[in-house]
């Protein structure tokens, strides 16, 4: 699970939110500091996490495995999240962004208890008892706040903070579930052991709160989603052009990749071959190239043995742009499939170039789980 992204997407995800911001919301069930972490809930929360979480948050919450995922097992971040903000970031992702939304309600994989397994064992990472943060709101001038920004933070969080090599911080989704205390703890303190630096050593309190009062301001809400949309074909419709040529591909690059313009080059000439997002389901619902079939990374070995046997291309993307579709490829070269590649640049670049896109249905934000 990835915690950055491109800020094109981000601007469609956020396309139509309204212009209230929003703070921390509880959700059912948990208390402000939530359950404490159990030794069986940890351990199925272990394989939970080992399934859906490492491939782009490292085994150990290290971070970085892919697409710069945030290190989730950060001391700071750890001692500072409270566990309905971890819920919301497991449950609806970050719009716009590599990290999809896992929760059953928007077309992922995981229910709410299998949610709470995956957060007991992130627990299992804290040494530290929680801070208790303010609940008061940060009051600065977000003018002042985005020339702090642009001088300080965009290099690695991106000009409009749609993230780079950090995360993106004008997530609608991060900021509909931060509280402005959270925030500025981030900024104050860094995360150590990362790129993140404590600006509390650089920045002036004044500074930082306008900084704050800035990224606050970037705060969107949206209407609760549904997971109606597209069906995906069957796998017996799953040939797109099935009556065409194959594809005229060039040498991959690596011996895995093929660019972008030369898989929607053959596309449009009408070549055969099979598209498979290997994206969690709930991004394959909100947009995906017309005809692809959603084989989530974490749901290859099962899906890929009802895959073509005949040497028809089959072409895998995803938004890290590498790890999940490359997961999905070597799953299916492991099974003998001769002819497989993966799109180099990803969706996000497929989309920022105008290529074909379905839309399965409209980006939005769910109430917290049990509102």
């Amino acid at each position: 699970m990835q915690l950055g992204g491109a800020w094109f997407i981000a601007a469609l995800a956020v396309a139509c939110l309204g212009a209230a911001g929003c703070g921390p919301t509880p959700i059912s069930g948990l208390g402000s500091d939530g359950p404490g972490p159990t030794e069986p809930a940890a351990k199925e929360g272990a394989e939970l996490y080992r399934r859906y979480c490492a491939l782009c948050h490292g085994h150990a919450g290290e971070g970085y495995a892919a697409d710069h995922a945030s290190q989730l097992n950060n001391r700071q971040f750890l001692t500072t999240a409270s566990d309905p903000f971890l819920l919301v970031a497991i449950e609806q992702g970050r719009l716009g962004t590599p990290m999809a939304a896992y929760g059953k309600r928007f077309g992922g994989p995981l229910g709410l208890e299998e949610m709470r397994k995956i957060l007991a064992f992130m627990r299992s990472w804290q040494t530290e008892a929680p801070q208790l943060l303010s609940s008061e709101p940060v009051l600065g001038d977000p003018l002042a706040g985005s020339l702090v920004f642009k001088e300080r933070c965009a290099r690695c969080h991106g000009e409009r903070g749609e993230g780079k090599t950090a995360m993106s911080v004008s997530n609608p989704v991060f900021l509909m579930s931060a509280s402005d205390a959270f925030v500025r703890h981030a900024i104050v303190h860094g995360r150590p052991g990362t790129p993140m630096p404590a600006f509390g050593r650089t920045l002036t309190a004044g500074a930082i709160d306008d900084t704050t009062a800035y990224l606050r301001s970037l705060a969107r809400t949206v209407d609760r989603a549904t997971t109606a949309g597209d069906l995906p074909p069957s796998f017996d419709q799953v040939v797109v052009n099935p009556d065409g040529p194959m594809p005229e591909f060039p040498p991959l690059r690596d011996g895995r990749y093929l660019a972008a313009a030369v898989v929607h080059r053959e596309l449009a000439r009408g070549a055969r071959m099979v598209l498979l997002d290997a994206r969690p389901t709930s991004d394959w619902l909100m947009s995906h190239i017309p005809g692809a079939l959603p084989v989530p990374y974490y749901d290859a070995n099962r899906m890929s043995a009802k895959l073509p046997k005949d040497g028809t291309w089959m072409i895998a993307y995803c938004g890290c742009p590498h790890a999940a579709s490359g997961q999905v490829m070597d799953t299916l070269r492991a099974a003998g499939a001769q002819n497989t590649a993966v799109i180099d640049e990803g969706i996000f670049e497929w989309i920022r170039r105008g290529y074909p896109i379905t839309h399965g249905r409209k980006p939005t934000l769910g109430a917290p789980i049990g509102n």
